[in-house]
């Protein structure tokens, strides 16, 4: 329901825009990478595919303003990790995110697709924006929702929707008069820890109802028989927020014409 809803937005912004004028829409494409309590280590580092698209207005040369969705997917395993603390806690997780956002993005040169001297810019975006997130695991050959099962004895799910604040760097190179290419590195500080389940301390196994809840919670002890998250240890890596990143390339069209750039 959320992607029909979304699909009905953009469909209504591209209608009005193709009779605006200073008006852009693209689709794009490329990775998502997480950081947090299963990668702390690696900003770079991809988990799984990421895309969308956005409506662009432009107010001056320098300076747009969009509205943008993308989805990704993020996930991390503690039995790839090269740390052995890490290796030993031996939790995953695959969480889908869907991602809308208000970003601001200033061009560091003039840059008027078709028009100007410049078919080229390095910019930098920031905004604001929010996140729903759905972490899952495997067990046993089963995907369970980590949210659901309450893996670190809370009282009640916690919210799978999070503020979340994009910012990040790009490359814009307009190749034919309406239409440019653009390659950007952007990441999210998201407003929640629990982008991959794991955020607290180990919880007390004797309030675990659910088997399933208790399996999820603790396992350090599924190579080795011996279990070693003691209630009140620390399960996570003490940071108060997860973040993620997409690294994408998109595609715009420009709707423009030679009258209402020259007048600015």
């Amino acid at each position: 329901m959320r992607r029909l809803i979304f699909t009905l937005f953009l469909t209504g912004l591209i209608s009005f825009a193709a009779k605006a004028q200073l008006w852009e829409v693209g689709v794009n494409g490329g990775g998502a990478g997480y950081i947090g309590d299963l990668n702390q280590h690696n900003p770079f580092k991809m988990s799984g595919p990421a895309y969308g698209g956005f409506i662009k207005h432009n107010f001056t040369s320098h300076y747009s303003l969009k509205v943008q969705y993308m989805h990704g997917i993020i996930a991390g395993a503690d039995s790839t990790s090269k740390y052995q603390e890490d290796y030993n806690r031996n939790l995953s997780f695959r969480t889908p995110i869907d991602e809308g956002a208000l970003i601001g993005e200033f061009n560091l040169l003039s840059y008027r697709p078709g028009l100007d001297r410049n078919a080229f810019t390095p910019y930098f975006f920031i905004g604001v924006g929010f996140v729903s997130y759905n972490p899952t695991a495997k067990y046993q050959g089963d995907v369970y929702e980590l949210r659901s099962v309450m893996t670190e004895g809370q009282a009640a799910p916690y919210k799978n929707v999070a503020v979340t604040v994009p910012y990040g760097v790009g490359f814009k190179y307009n190749f034919l008069r309406n239409m440019s290419v653009i390659a950007d590195m952007g990441y999210r500080t998201a407003f929640t820890d629990y982008l991959d389940d794991v955020s607290g301390n180990y919880a007390d196994k004797t309030k675990f109802t659910n088997p399933v809840s208790l399996a999820l919670s603790d396992r350090t002890g599924e190579r080795s028989g011996l279990y070693t998250g003691s209630v009140g240890t620390q399960r996570g890596d003490g940071r108060a927020k997860d973040g993620y990143m997409f690294f994408t390339l998109s595609l715009t069209f420009t709707f423009l014409n030679d009258k209402c750039y020259f007048e600015r």
